[in-house]
């Protein structure tokens, strides 16, 4: 197998991504810009100021990435870029510029779907620990701010190829954590600071119920010529709902009449630079850890549980777990000891190549570099790409 070292771009949202790895397994360099100061006093993604900022970081970002890797623009063999799902703008942003590398240099130039990077996340450390071949079929859990999909992996002829057989019917995991740490004033991005916050409350005191699924979604359908609804997908799906758990926590928050506390704790928080855990943790009584906890405790559960019966009823031999929020410390601990009892070996990224970033980008382009799998010049961003 020639060795080849590969140029990633990763712009999807809001984080500036570029990276050096070597054949797929050996990263050179992982540099990311992050635009959360950007995005803090919103509680929340901008999509217009995340595509500025990808234009001012991305230049810069890049030359970082061939410096600390050694390399040059010349002496990489192939660019690789994001080119959906995500931010339509931001998209934009990566794939004009690797368009523009591609072209001046005369490398060849492949375009990534960013799910089957956050899959390549995993496939990379595995890769780097020479941890044996993987058993299929793989169930990979993908979970982040704008993601939340359940995917049934198999590799065929070195070719990895998926089926979705789950998704969020609304929120995505990530976006429920950031929208109740913005219902309770603890700041911006949630998930993280959730996860710390949640080990100083009881998970126990407050009940919440996630979403059962009763009926298909109508995504999953489409119409054949004679306009009658056709299912896309055989087999059973294992789909997620996290908008009904957000307006749970808001009707709690009005019940016990705690928005007067968290205008407090928001006004206190804004006029701290940087505040850290100490800081947020001092501004919340024993009533919102408790509230905290538990929503934490209901969040994982729901991923756990739904991802196990996906794995039992597809009969998975490994999983995968990846995205922001498996970097979740709760979600981990949870998956190892459940997958466990169930004798599921379960593998996440490290933290660092959890959150969006373009090693991942730069590893999922390495078995398409093998086969050739360029793209013209013509190709775009596309927003709602789906993985197969």
């Amino acid at each position: 197998m020639p060795d080849a070292n590969i140029l990633g771009i990763e712009s999807s949202c809001d984080e500036t991504g570029a990276a050096v790895v070597r054949s797929g397994q050996t990263v050179l360099s992982n540099v990311v810009a992050s635009q959360i100061a950007t995005h803090q006093p919103y509680g929340g993604v901008v999509p217009e100021l995340a595509s500025r900022e990808h234009l001012r970081a991305i230049v810069p970002v890049v030359r970082q990435a061939l410096v600390e890797s050694g390399q040059t623009y010349e002496s990489v063999d192939a660019i690789a870029v994001t080119q959906g799902p995500g931010l339509a703008g931001a998209l934009l942003v990566g794939i004009s510029f690797a368009k523009a590398l591609a072209f001046g240099l005369e490398k060849p130039l492949i375009a990534v779907n960013h799910l089957e990077g956050h899959i390549h996340a995993v496939l990379l450390e595995q890769r780097q620990r020479e941890n044996g071949e993987l058993q299929f079929p793989v169930l990979a859990l993908v979970v982040s701010g704008g993601h939340t999909h359940l995917y049934l992996a198999q590799l065929r002829e070195d070719l990895w190829t998926y089926r979705n057989i789950g998704h969020t019917r609304d929120d995505a995991a990530g976006e429920a954590f950031d929208k109740v740490a913005k219902l309770l004033g603890l700041g911006y991005p949630g998930g993280p600071i959730i996860d710390r916050l949640a080990v100083h409350g009881d998970p126990r005191a407050v009940k919440f119920q996630t979403s059962q699924m009763k009926h298909a979604d109508r995504r999953d359908h489409k119409r054949d010529s004679s306009r009658q609804v056709i299912v896309e997908d055989e087999g059973p799906h294992f789909d997620f709902s996290y908008s009904g758990i957000k307006t749970a926590v808001l009707r709690y928050l009005e019940t016990q009449r705690l928005t007067a506390a968290i205008e407090a704790r928001r006004q206190a928080l804004a006029e701290i630079d940087q505040p850290g855990l100490e800081a947020v943790l001092g501004l919340c009584d024993r009533q919102t850890l408790n509230l905290v906890a538990s929503f934490q405790r209901s969040m994982v559960s729901d991923l756990v549980l739904k991802t196990l019966a996906a794995a039992r009823e597809y009969e998975a031999r490994t999983l995968f777990v990846s995205g922001g929020v498996a970097a979740n410390q709760e979600l981990r601990a949870t998956f190892e000891r459940e997958a466990g009892m169930q004798g599921l070996p379960v593998f996440f990224p490290a933290r660092a190549l959890s959150t969006d970033n373009a090693a991942m980008i730069a590893a999922a382009a390495f078995p398409k570099f093998l086969r050739r799998e360029f793209v013209a010049m013509d190709f775009s961003a596309e927003a709602g790409m789906a993985l197969r």
